[in-house]
């Protein structure tokens, strides 16, 4: 019929299943991987056969992450890297890259809360929570894309967002629930941007997980498992799943993708 487009039919030669979790050709980068799930992303995506830039501020534990995953048959690199230093970024990035080749998997996942009601936090403290957990994501992530843009590569990128983008209950972190709702926002608009490029761009939102944050936050307002629907904490390993299928090949038709992994925490 005159006037309907043609349908476009993708070639049938996918494998059954289409799904796969090698990684062997790929090289990443993951934020805050000194503790908690930033150190668990960069040994499962090692594992699967990525070559992972570990970035954080702490060198020894980088050093020490490092060290895990060669013995594991991994490659990785130790970066240090305060993502409020904007030459840093740059720098880590060029470092990879030279090491490396392109970064074709990004993990922004470095992160700070306030634990402080909006209206006591200092200015400082505004700028360090909105650096951390905005800025830096959107400058690195922007970086990257440019790159794989001018390769003309595509690429997977990973936002680590929080159920707190969606829900605040008022007793402090406001400015931690929204940059994390930006980071929701973030995703789903540069994943249209960027599209056309091949470069998918998805999220992570996570409940309440094990983690040194968690920790912290823990040591101020009491044990936070026992009062959850399954009476405990999210364990890092129950994210691998999701991570892997954002970055594997078999995702390749996911962009713009917020998924909720929060072990039935969130009331809503």
């Amino acid at each position: 019929m005159r006037g309907v487009p043609k349908t476009v039919r993708l070639p049938m030669n996918f494998p059954l299943p289409h799904a796969s979790n090698d990684l062997s050709d790929q090289t990443a980068l993951v934020t805050g991987t000194t503790s908690g799930l930033g150190w668990r992303f960069a040994q499962v995506l090692a594992k699967c056969g990525a070559k992972v830039a570990l970035t954080g501020r702490r060198a020894e534990r980088l050093d020490e992450l490092a060290e895990d995953i060669r013995q594991q048959g991994g490659a990785a690199l130790p970066l240090t890297l305060d993502v409020n230093d904007d030459d840093n970024l740059m720098a880590v990035v060029e470092e990879t890259e030279r090491t490396w080749g392109p970064i074709s998997i990004l993990v922004n996942n470095a992160g700070i809360p306030d634990a402080e009601r909006a209206t006591r936090m200092s200015t400082e403290l505004i700028d360090l929570v909105l650096g951390t957990n905005l800025r830096a994501p959107y400058i690195l992530s922007c970086e990257v894309a440019r790159r794989l843009m001018a390769a003309k590569l595509p690429g997977r990128m990973v936002n680590i967002a929080s159920t707190s983008a969606f829900r605040y209950d008022g007793n402090g972190a406001a400015l931690y629930s929204i940059t994390k709702a930006a980071i929701v926002r973030m995703t789903q608009a540069l994943s249209i941007e960027w599209s056309r490029f091949h470069i998918n761009v998805n999220c992570i939102a996570p409940g309440a997980f094990e983690s040194e944050m968690m920790d912290g936050m823990q040591a101020r307002v009491g044990q936070i498992g026992p009062r959850t629907p399954r009476g405990r904490l999210g364990q890092p390993a129950q994210l691998d799943s999701t991570l892997l299928y954002l970055v594997s090949p078999a995702s390749e038709a996911v962009t713009g993708a917020v998924i909720l992994v929060d072990d039935g925490q969130d009331s809503r």
